[in-house]
Formats: C-alpha cells, sequence, structure tokens
C-alpha cells in the first residue's frame, strides 16, 4: 500500500528544451508560466542557447550555478529591466543538455510532453531527422516515439523550404509546429504584452491553464476598450 502511495504522487513534469534562436524572453514567459500553473518543469538548455541567452539579456547561464543564474533570467522582463518577476523555481530539475544519461533520454522516464522555446532550424532539423545530438534533441525523439505533446515553437524568418519540409515532417509525427509570431489583438501595449501572447499560445497547445493575454471574444475593438 504505501509502495502505491508512492507511484501515485510521482512527479511528472514538462520538459523544457530552449534551443539557440532569437527569443530567450519567450523561453522565460513559458517557463514562468507553467510554474504559476503549479507546474513541474525539467530545464534543457542548449549550448548554443547560452549564448543567445547572453546576448540577449547578459546573463551567463552556468551547470554549476544554474539555480542562481535561471532565477535572475525568469525575472528579468522582456524589454531587459530586472526584478520584474518574482518566481518560485523551486519545482525546476535541470539537466545538462550533453547529459545523454539524463531522467528525459528514456521512455520510462514519466513527464507529461515537451515544449521547445525558442526552437532554431537547425533544432528542427534534429528532431525531424531523429539526430539526437544533444540531449534536447533526444528528449524530443523521445516525447516524439512515446505519444506525447511535443510544441515547437519555431523562430525564424523567412523559412526556405528545407526547414519546412522538417516542419511538415514533425508535424506529421505528432508534434504541435507553433510559429513564434505575437498577435495584436490582445491590445498589446508593451514588449512583454507580445512575449506573454506567444507564451500564452505555447502553454494553450499544452493544455496549461494561463492569464498571460486578452483572449478573443468576437468583438472588434474590444481591446481598446471602445
Amino acid at each position: 500500500m504505501e509502495h502505491g502511495n508512492v507511484h501515485s504522487q510521482q512527479r511528472t513534469p514538462w520538459v523544457v528544451g530552449v534551443s539557440g534562436a532569437s527569443g530567450t524572453p519567450y523561453a522565460a514567459a513559458v517557463l514562468r508560466g507553467l510554474l504559476a500553473a503549479g507546474e513541474s518543469v525539467d530545464l534543457v538548455v542548449s549550448r548554443a542557447s547560452r549564448l543567445t541567452l547572453l546576448d540577449e539579456t547578459g546573463i551567463a547561464f552556468r551547470d554549476a550555478h544554474w539555480q542562481d543564474d535561471l532565477r535572475a533570467w525568469l525575472a528579468r522582463g522582456a524589454d531587459g529591466k530586472p526584478h520584474a518577476f518574482d518566481v518560485d523555481t523551486r519545482d525546476v530539475r535541470h539537466w545538462a543538455a550533453g547529459d545523454l544519461a539524463a531522467g528525459p533520454s528514456s521512455g520510462s522516464y514519466p513527464v507529461k510532453g515537451m515544449l521547445i522555446v525558442p526552437a532554431s532550424t537547425a533544432c528542427v532539423a534534429g528532431v525531424a531527422l531523429g539526430l539526437s545530438k544533444d540531449l534536447l534533441q533526444r528528449a524530443a525523439s523521445v516525447t516524439l516515439k512515446e505519444r506525447r505533446k511535443l510544441v515547437v515553437a519555431v523562430r525564424e524568418t523567412p523559412l526556405n523550404g528545407q526547414t519546412l519540409r522538417h516542419l511538415v515532417t514533425l508535424d506529421e509525427a505528432g508534434a504541435v509546429v507553433l510559429p513564434a509570431s505575437p498577435a495584436f489583438y490582445a491590445g498589446a501595449t508593451h514588449i512583454q504584452d507580445l512575449v506573454d501572447f506567444v507564451a500564452g499560445r505555447v502553454l494553450d497547445a499544452a493544455g496549461v491553464p494561463h492569464g498571460l493575454y486578452r483572449r478573443w471574444e468576437g468583438e472588434l475593438g474590444g481591446s481598446r476598450g471602445d
């Protein structure tokens, strides 16, 4: 009986993969949204994305100090303002991108699904081709083979034919291909609003409740209050 109780309380996180595309504020907003919804997170930050994160925020994400670096990142607004958010990161587990023996590399490791935010075209190609060159790609391949939810927030423009074919491959494999395309009907007045719209659409695709943006209700001009 005691063993059964332990099993029923098993931690079942969302895997969040951050690749090297521009758009680290999208990843931060998704992570904040998951944690605010009471979800557990397993985080994989690729080597390339660490360079992007450093360039876009000035934050160096280090394996040995990932808790401090993650808190600094998630506290930062999309406009670069530090301490814009107060985030409890205790239910985040970090896996090094080079650790191919990590939990998410196996289908027997319990997760709800995976969100890749942002997804670079190199990441898209690696997942579509099943290369598994790092933990991010391997975890995505496992997600697909286990028929779990995979959301790929591709961040690139324009898209060439090769990338479009890779995205079709992912769609046919069961992934949700979600371009990081902000909308303006929600009444955005700040850059954070545009970021939160994309993050909210990612969470919508995952079935995670949130209040990140104003939803369309069929009323023209409703966001302006006129």
